[in-house]
């Protein structure tokens, strides 16, 4: 039996589908219904108060009509208030049609809605009026009106754009228009939507408009739940680099903002960089050092109550050399790294009890202290220049700095576990330029720009300077704007020339230099200035050369005592007496009276390694799959290996497969399976 051939059932052929066509053709006609609804019920209002004020009575009628004439002038204002936000010409249409409606209303109460004139009137004006009405709506809805509607231009751009990206309830209004930018405030569906709906459609709403990527940026409405704050902007107006303007507030204190760049909207970056730490953050070419250090220092170095301390011991003077006049300190080798970082931590108690004297909890401007700010440029080859102790000292520091009155910045390429303790990381603010892929960008930016979907990797280093800032001077709705920092040196076409550059920094830096700087003695002590490099050193007063007592008016006991003064430390022999002038008696060379330890034997690197992997696969045979650095503890306390080398032995075992990863957030090693080389 042959089989007859299935009709495949259509869309159109379900009874649902057919009434879903009628009820939205339905919908539509219903949109030209209510203006001729209205003209009906103005008729029969007209009817009514004619019919009930058949009186011969004039005076109800005088004081009837005078309050129908006072109720229409109050819904004429109230219409013109309440429809600001339309085109002028829809805002006078429907201001005008509510007066006519009213006037007509007024004179069918004396007259009656029949007689010659009324009659008329609500026949010929109220059947154009309705008519005026219905061509409005159909231009509406064909989108012809273009030039209404942009009247609001964020209300029509970003109206169109959320339809398209399926948030047909999304309401925006401009609350700011410039040349460069439109601000303005988006009504989300509430109970539905939050602002962070809208960030996650971002893309789509840019799609559905036609803008460029990254043209719309979003931030919380902190007073409404279902609000949200948008800026669209051109972000192609950032794609040539922007000439550094010179310094904005020389002499200022470094409270104040000082200025990095512009933001995608062309506004200054006002940055406060006082009372917190920061990562900058980018690949190499990406302009985190010459648009990163070199315009944050070029800012602070210019202000009174400031000294910056740098550290680049990876290349030198390369970098921050060009600056080198205006710094308190530049350090460019490992042991000078150490000595300042020690010194640095060992006077941070003598600065916060100084502040505490004077009544306050941490640095403030005008507090007489001078502000500190420390910049480690390629900071993973710093900090893995330090010993255990010294990082632990540097970790301290970094706790305890911003209280004291400093701030710390650090610079490196990748911020994840192996370059950047996590303790570290915790305390910092973030500056994130251009990177290579999503994963990378994940170390530089906040929790809020990678919500946001910021995405630093679509400028690699093809655009340098190009970075966003989250920092607590930063306002929200900037966090996830993009800025570009200024660029030194440019040529006369506008291009980046390198020895322009340099130069132009080495003039900035000699015109302010540290040396000319009134400091703290605490900071006094901490700088080593270079006084060659300065291009007309500070003239020296003059000073009396002092009086020396002759030998004659010396006394000779107070000679000899004045060792006594400064001894701050117990006779550790009491039973042993000399004097200055006693004769030291040889040691007789037969019976030596003490005897040195030969020094404990070093682990070769061979045996160094098979200490570390014997340990892992003990604590593995006991049952670990896990581990911190601090589960090894016994080896750098019983043999000669080190922590540093030990947690740069992890890394390497990371990298190898050997051990099974790096948890960023329990931060523990992983270890599935048990180590074998």
């Amino acid at each position: 039996m042959a089989r007859h051939a299935q009709h495949a059932p259509t869309v159109m052929d379900s009874p649902g589908s057919w009434e879903q066509v009628a009820t939205r053709e339905v919908s539509k006609a219903l949109l030209y219904f209510p203006p001729w609804l209205i003209g009906v019920l103005l008729f029969g209002l007209g009817f009514v108060f004619h019919v009930t004020l058949r009186s011969d009575d004039p005076q109800v009628v005088a004081w009837t009509t005078a309050l129908i004439t006072g109720c229409v002038i109050g819904l004429t204002g109230l219409t013109w208030h309440q429809s600001h936000a339309r085109s002028p010409v829809g805002r006078l249409h429907t201001t005008l049609t509510t007066l006519a409606g009213g006037l007509w209303v007024c004179a069918a109460t004396i007259n009656g809605p029949t007689s010659t004139v009324t009659g008329r009137l609500i026949l010929v004006g109220g059947v154009t009026m309705a008519l005026s009405f219905n061509i409005r709506t159909v231009i509406r809805t064909k989108q012809i009106d273009v030039a209404g509607a942009v009247t609001d231009p964020l209300g029509f751009l970003f109206g169109r754009g959320a339809t398209a990206a399926g948030m047909h309830a999304v309401e925006a209004r401009t609350t700011r228009a410039s040349a460069h930018k439109v601000e303005g405030a988006v009504q989300l569906e509430a109970g539905r939507q939050t602002a962070d709906d809208l960030t996650k459609k971002l893309p789509y709403v840019e799609s559905g408009i036609g803008l460029p990527p990254g043209s719309i940026t979003t931030s919380v409405d902190p007073d409404d739940a279902s609000k949200a704050r948008v800026v669209i902007s051109d972000p192609r107006v950032m794609k040539n680099p922007i000439p550094w303007p010179g310094p904005s507030a020389p002499g200022s204190s470094i409270a104040d903002p000082i200025r990095l760049g512009l933001w995608q909207d062309l506004d200054e970056v006002a940055y406060v960089i006082t009372g917190h730490h920061l990562q900058v953050m980018g690949k190499t070419g990406a302009g985190k050092s010459i648009g990163g250090a070199w315009n944050f220092l070029a800012e602070a170095v210019t202000r009174d109550d400031v000294a910056v301390f740098a550290i680049d011991i990876t290349k030198g003077e390369q970098t921050l050399g060009p600056l080198k006049p205006a710094l308190h300190r530049l350090e460019t080798t490992k042991q000078g790294a150490r000595q300042l970082l020690g010194e640095m931590q060992s006077k941070v108690k003598e600065r916060t009890d100084q502040l505490a004297a004077k009544g306050l909890q941490k640095w403030v401007k005008g507090c007489g202290l001078t502000y500190w700010i420390l910049w480690l440029e390629e900071f993973p080859d710093i900090f893995d220049a330090l010993s255990d102790k010294e990082q632990e000292q540097f970790l301290s520091l970094v706790k305890a700095i911003r209280s004291a009155g400093g701030t710390v910045v650090l610079s490196l390429q990748r911020s994840d576990y192996t370059q950047m303790p996590t303790l570290a990381r915790g305390q910092l603010a973030k500056m994130c330029f251009g990177v290579d892929s999503a994963a990378d960008a994940s170390f530089g930016l906040s929790e809020q720009q990678d919500d946001a979907g910021c995405r630093p990797e679509l400028w690699s280093n093809k655009q340098p300077g190009m970075a966003y800032l989250d920092a607590p001077s930063i306002p929200d709705e900037r966090i996830t704007m993009p800025m570009r920092t200024y660029a030194w040196g440019l040529d006369a076409n506008g291009a980046f020339d390198d020895e322009r550059a340099n130069a132009a920094l080495r003039a900035h830096a000699a015109a302010f230099p540290a040396a000319y700087k009134k400091v703290d003695p605490g900071t006094a002590t901490l700088s080593r200035l270079d006084a060659s490099a300065l291009t007309s050193p500070a003239p020296l007063p003059a000073l009396d050369a002092p009086e020396l007592p002759s030998d004659e008016d010396a006394d000779d006991e107070e000679v000899r005592n004045v060792a006594a003064e400064y001894l701050a430390t117990d006779d550790p022999d009491p039973d042993v007496q000399a004097d200055l002038d006693d004769e030291i008696p040889d040691i007789d060379e037969g019976e030596p009276p003490m005897t040195f330890a030969a020094p404990d034997r070093k682990m070769t690197a061979e045996e160094r390694g098979a200490a570390l992997m014997e340990c892992l696969q003990e604590m593995w045979d006991e049952g670990a799959r896990a581990f911190s650095s601090g589960d090894l503890k016994s080896l750098w306390e019983t043999t000669d290996i080190s922590r540093a080398w030990i947690q740069d032995r992890l890394k390497r075992l990371v990298s190898a497969g050997i051990l099974g990863g790096y948890d960023d957030e329990a931060q523990r090693y992983l270890m599935p399976t048990r180590p074998e080389i």
